[in-house]
């Protein structure tokens, strides 16, 4: 019988199996599964920053301007952002568990024909042609309603993001084909999807998992029955092991006790949504402290920084960084939860190379 992983076996085995060596653009998109977006650049973006380290002489931006050229598509998963184009099939067509109204119907196939007719619309076009006005967004504030209605129709999947122009969504009509509604077949996709997050995040304590399934109905809230299914499913086939009174599930193909899960000499400045990172559960029982995203929390109740990038050494997150590129100069402002290893030369040599590639991928493609 396999041995229980130790703490330390987790540990090593979550950080080598998501940081593999560096690869392609699509060949590590589809590796992830999927790259979580925001808009936030603090040097970069998250997708750009996640990327850099898993796609051979990534630079910022690459992602935005290869794009249209790739099988890749916007679209929701747990959350918002970029993933292979096989995968909108587990979650489309979707049906939103908040129906639109007659009158709001009546506006998107408005906007849809429009679209149709165009080939691909920037949203200003839309609100210059319909003038919807402003609605009350999410936050209680208000935004351009135009905008909001093409969010929502790109969300059902009338409508797919074509390309960015600087940074803002370029939208072209979307087809789905119909998918087999028996229950078998939604089952099937239910399971490809828990697969695919447990793929991607493991290995997971069981809340995570419980809590990763439950953000998968953002994805496919049409599969909510299905999903809880395969939650089950998935509890009594992966493996699994108990440490400190903590059950771990991870992909029943992978030994996390393997030589292969082996973690390098390096310095890396991960993006706060990494999938090293992303669990903030997992991430204090694998590390011993909390981190925390502050991007959204007032500057006087800040204890890491607007953007802190989490610090991995070897196979230790030690600290933090607030990471700013001004005229082609790098600074960095960093925070340790324990002590600082800076007089270790290793570290202090590998920090270096990690600020170095830092300025390269921030640098990004030269023109000519």
């Amino acid at each position: 019988m396999p041995t229980t992983p130790t703490l330390d076996d987790l540990r090593r085995y979550a950080v080598a199996r998501t940081l593999f060596t560096p690869t392609t653009l699509l060949t590590a998109v589809r590796r992830l599964g999927f790259v979580q977006a925001d808009p936030i650049r603090a040097p970069a973006r998250a997708q750009d920053l996640t990327l850099r380290h898993r796609v051979k002489d990534y630079r910022a931006g690459d992602l935005e301007q290869r794009y249209s050229r790739l099988p890749i598509e916007e679209d929701c998963l747990v959350n918002y952002g970029f993933l292979p184009r096989e995968h909108l099939a587990l979650m489309h067509p979707r049906v939103s568990s908040r129906p639109w109204d007659a009158r709001t119907r009546r506006k998107a196939a408005d906007v849809l024909a429009f679209v149709r007719e165009r080939g691909a619309v920037h949203p200003r076009e839309v609100e210059q042609a319909f003038a919807h006005g402003r609605v009350t967004n999410y936050w209680g504030g208000t935004s351009n309603a135009s905008t909001h209605l093409l969010d929502g129709m790109h969300y059902r999947g009338m409508l797919r993001v074509q390309r960015r122009d600087s940074g803002t969504r370029i939208y072209a009509a979307a087809a789905h084909p119909a998918a087999d509604d028996s229950e078998t077949a939604r089952l099937q996709r239910a399971v490809t999807l828990i697969d695919l997050v447990v793929r991607k995040y493991a290995p997971l304590p069981s809340a995570s998992l419980t809590y990763l399934a439950r953000l998968l109905g953002y994805g496919a809230p049409h599969l909510a029955t299905q999903i809880q299914a395969a939650l089950r499913q998935a509890r009594a086939q992966l493996a699994s092991g108990i440490i400190d009174g903590t059950t771990w599930y991870w992909p029943v193909d992978e030994n996390p006790r393997s030589r292969r899960f082996l973690v390098d000499e390096r310095v890396r400045l991960l993006a706060p949504f990494d999938p090293v990172a992303w669990d903030r559960r997992r991430f204090e029982l694998l590390w011993g402290w909390t981190y925390k995203f502050e991007a959204y929390t007032p500057a006087a109740k800040r204890r890491f920084g607007y953007y802190a990038l989490p610090l991995l050494w070897r196979d230790q997150v030690i600290g933090w960084a607030n990471v700013t590129a001004k005229e082609g100069r790098l600074h960095a402002d960093f925070g340790y939860a324990g002590r600082s290893p800076a007089k270790d030369p290793a570290f202090r040599a590998a920090l270096d190379d990690e600020l170095d590639g830092m300025t390269r991928f921030l640098a990004g493609r030269d023109p000519g």
